[in-house]
C-alpha cells in the first residue's frame, strides 16, 4: 500500500505540533478566612512591570475573560477583588502550600458547585471533623522550574491575598508563541479559581 506524501505530511506536522505545545499543570492556594461569597467585582493592580504591554494585555484578556464567565464584573474604582500577576522568566524559589480541594472548599462553605457523587457525600458524613483538620497551610516549596507565572486574587477591602495560583513553565519572550503560551497559562491557573458570584 502506497502512502501519499501529503498524507504524510499532514501527519509529520500534526504530530509535531502536539509535541510542541506546552502542557501547564496549575497549583493554588486560598485563604481559609476569604469571604468569597461577597466578591461580585474585580479590577486589576496596576502592573509596574517592564514586560511588553502586549504581554500584559494578553494575559488581563484572559483573565477578565474567564472571571466574566463566572459572574463576576469588571469595575475600575473601588472592586471587592484587586487581580496582579507576575511572570518569572528563569529559577524562581516560590513556596506554596498544600491544602484540600478547593472546589469540595467552597462547598462545605455553601457554594453551588458540580454534584458530589453518592460515595464522595457518605465519605464526608463519616468524619463531621474533617474539615478543622484540613484547614491548615503546610508549606510546599517550588524550586525545580524554568520560570513561573503567578496571579493574585487580592480581598481589596482587607488587603490581603485569598487566594494565588501558578504554573511553573519556561516562557520565553522572544518565541513567536509566548502569545498563545500565556494565554493558554493564564487560562490554566483561572480555571483552578472556580467561585461564581450569587448574580451569576
Amino acid at each position: 500500500m502506497k502512502i501519499s506524501p501529503i498524507i504524510l505530511i499532514v501527519f509529520v506536522v500534526s504530530v509535531t505540533g502536539c509535541f510542541t505545545q506546552k502542557d501547564f499543570v496549575a497549583e493554588y492556594d486560598f485563604n481559609y478566612n476569604a469571604g468569597f461569597k461577597r466578591y461580585k467585582t474585580y479590577g486589576f493592580v496596576e502592573n509596574p512591570s517592564t514586560d511588553s504591554t502586549q504581554f500584559l494585555k494578553t494575559i488581563e484578556r484572559t483573565i477578565s475573560s474567564r472571571l466574566g464567565s463566572q459572574g463576576f464584573r469588571f469595575q475600575d474604582e473601588k472592586p471587592d477583588l484587586l487581580v496582579n500577576y507576575k511572570i518569572f522568566y528563569e529559577e524562581v524559589k516560590y513556596r506554596g502550600y498544600e491544602q484540600p480541594n478547593f472546589d469540595n472548599w467552597l462547598q462545605r462553605q455553601g457554594f453551588e458547585t458540580v454534584k458530589k457523587t453518592e460515595g464522595e457525600e457518605e465519605e464526608e458524613e463519616k468524619d463531621p471533623d474533617k474539615r478543622t483538620k484540613e484547614e491548615n497551610y503546610n508549606n510546599v516549596k517550588y524550586t525545580q522550574n524554568a520560570g513561573m507565572l503567578v496571579i493574585f486574587v487580592i480581598d481589596n477591602k482587607k488587603g490581603n491575598t485569598v487566594w494565588q495560583g501558578y504554573t511553573a513553565a519556561p516562557f520565553d519572550y522572544t518565541s513567536p508563541d509566548i502569545q498563545s503560551d500565556l494565554t493558554r497559562a493564564t487560562y490554566r491557573v483561572m480555571d483552578q479559581f472556580r467561585v461564581l458570584t450569587r448574580s451569576f
